[in-house]
């Protein structure tokens, strides 16, 4: 996975057709190996912008505001819905029309730092990338993509169409730019009065290291280093707000990706649908054929006992009545029966030689349960009962240690 870094050049540096010349990008890897870079035009961009995981925009200085800003104790939601009224006194114009995005806290301190840009300005750029292919895009201060040393003051020169653009910053959340003429000493004495007393930093191309360095000579306390892609990837990653997340085009990457699954997830419902409808229509069948079956069955029940009324299922009732008709006219009734089955196994219980073996009885279903003190019967026992049992037309079974069920149906 990669993610692609672009610097956005000022927008006074812009040509005519507000489209800058060329953005300084790099494509980097998971690691924070640089795997590719370069310069070109921003919509030249497209597949390297379409490969990238992620693209993050580094802003101008000089087109961000950092702001303080004393902060109420509110929650998040209501914070950022406060913010436009926060900034307010520091912006010019309408603060509707600027991107906002809110610095962490820092200490126990009541101000926190706002990042201000143009809402506008910075819709065009994020909608340029969506439409190129952008699956996330952030944008960031170029100011705080820059490395900072306690108690010193980093800076970055670099050459665009409009001059030199300075970048600098002076604390975690803070810092500025500016668009100077092409003079490097000039620029050098801007510089140091903006960092004060404090040491500088001063990051340039590798190129024109060997003319800041001797501008520099005549400009004390600065320090020059070659401004590489590295350490401005690793300072970006510590950046934890973003001016793009409150922009509705930024949804526009989430919306193609919705895209994608849309058709899928439509068959997706479709066969759920389907499936629903063909099981409901499966169970309406199956409910009728019941409602048949047991309307015919209680109409025989009725041609059959006309003057009896039914309860419950006919089937139970019918094959009750059939019972009960056979015990008066002296059939015994079924030998599943409770009586019938106790007195068969009472027979065949006597048996075994220890009288006093049966622990209990219990009847449910059309079966008998018998169960014995611990010890006192054994397979020889069991097969003796079965022996009994099956002139009688029931079925022994040991089911556990000392547990027998007994059914009807002979061997």
């Amino acid at each position: 996975m990669t993610t692609l870094y672009i610097r956005y050049p000022a927008r006074a540096a812009a040509a005519d057709n507000g489209v800058p010349s060329s953005c300084q990008f790099a494509l980097v890897g998971d690691g924070g190996n640089v795997m590719q870079q370069g310069a070109g035009a921003l919509g030249n961009l497209g597949e390297l912008v379409s490969s990238a995981r992620r693209v993050v925009l580094l802003l101008a200085a000089a087109d961000v505001s950092l702001l303080k800003v004393k902060v109420p104790p509110l929650s998040g939601a209501k914070l950022k819905a406060a913010l436009p009224n926060l900034v307010e006194e520091q912006v010019l114009g309408d603060p509707a029309d600027c991107a906002l995005a809110l610095a962490p806290a820092s200490g126990d301190s009541d101000e926190r730092v706002v990042a201000v840009a143009n809402r506008a300005w910075l819709e065009v750029l994020v909608k340029a990338l969506v439409a190129q292919g952008a699956h996330g895009v952030s944008a960031l201060p170029v100011q705080l993509c820059l490395p900072l040393a306690p108690g010193s003051v980093s800076a970055a020169l670099g050459l665009d169409d409009a001059g030199l653009e300075l970048t600098l910053r002076s604390a975690p959340y803070e810092g500025l730019g500016l668009t100077l003429p092409n003079a490097p000493e000039s620029a050098l004495h801007t510089l140091r009065a903006l960092a004060g007393e404090a040491p500088v930093t001063l990051y340039v191309a590798p190129a024109q290291h060997a003319e800041y360095a001797a501008a520099a000579s005549h400009v004390p306390g600065i320090t020059l280093e070659e401004d590489h892609w590295a350490h401005r990837v690793a300072a970006a990653k510590a950046v934890s707000f973003d001016l793009a997340a409150g922009l509705g085009a930024v949804t526009g990457a989430s919306a193609r990706a919705w895209q994608r699954w849309k058709w899928p997830l439509r068959i997706a419902v479709a066969a759920v649908l389907v499936n629903i409808v063909g099981m409901n229509w499966e169970w309406l069948r199956l409910k009728r054929e019941a409602d048949a079956v047991r309307q015919n069955m209680t109409q025989v029940f009725r041609s059959a006992y006309p003057n009896q009324p039914m309860i419950g299922d006919p089937a139970d009732q019918m094959r009750q009545n059939i019972a009960r008709a056979r015990a008066a006219a002296g059939g015994g009734g079924a030998s599943n029966e409770f009586t019938n089955m106790s007195a068969a196994v009472g027979e065949a219980l006597s048996v075994l030689p220890n009288r006093e073996a049966l622990a209990g009885i219990e009847y449910k279903e059309r079966s008998m349960t018998i169960k014995f003190k611990p010890n006192s019967v054994d397979a020889n026992a069991l097969a003796q009962v079965q022996s009994a049992l099956a002139q009688r037309k029931l079925s022994a079974s040991e089911t556990g240690p000392g547990v027998w069920m007994v059914k009807a149906g002979g061997k």
